[in-house]
């Protein structure tokens, strides 16, 4: 985990450095993630799907069509039955953006994102403990449509930890 941290402090820090006025903040929410797809709760029965997951962000413009930064993304359940019990999803992601499309009213893009998931699992009747799982978020169909100079609508349509369907804010520094 400390690596990663590492390596995104790193990439951020070149960005920073390389491209300080393309700058944005991206902030949204999910629905349907990997952590309801996939068995992100440490093999625990009768799961409840999470109710999404929020998702923010910072992005850096690295070249002309070509965005990267990191992101932190949240999502909790809770299980079913006699021992109801929670869960806290944590994604730490580095995120690379391609813009393919772009004319005066909406930019098309892909997405993706690589980084780790700690499942923090809060038995009823136990210790908590953690469980790290590889996250991804893999969206070929993004679009954005500014709203002013600074301010983006953004909706992709993909599959991750920040979830199926994403739609939210960008805001430029």
């Amino acid at each position: 985990m400390r690596k990663i941290l590492l390596v995104l402090a790193a990439v951020v820090g070149l960005a920073v450095n390389s491209s300080a006025q393309n700058t944005e903040i991206t902030i949204g929410y999910g629905g349907y993630t990997q952590m309801d797809a996939t068995d992100c709760h440490d093999n625990w029965h009768h799961v409840n799907n999470a109710w999404g997951a929020v998702t923010a962000g910072v992005n850096f413009r690295v070249i002309n069509n070509f965005w990267l930064g990191p992101s932190y993304t949240f999502s909790s359940t809770t299980t079913k039955g006699p021992h109801h019990s929670s869960i806290a999803y944590h994604a730490i992601m580095l995120n690379g953006r391609y813009e393919y499309y772009r004319n005066r009213i909406v930019t098309l893009y892909g997405h993706l994102g690589l980084g780790a998931e700690i499942s923090h699992m809060m038995p009823r009747h136990d210790d908590s403990y953690n469980k790290t799982y590889f996250a991804y978020q893999f969206t070929p169909i993004g679009a954005q449509v500014g709203i002013s100079r600074s301010a983006m609508l953004f909706g992709e349509l993909g599959f991750g930890a920040q979830g199926l369907i994403q739609v939210g804010f960008r805001f430029r520094l």
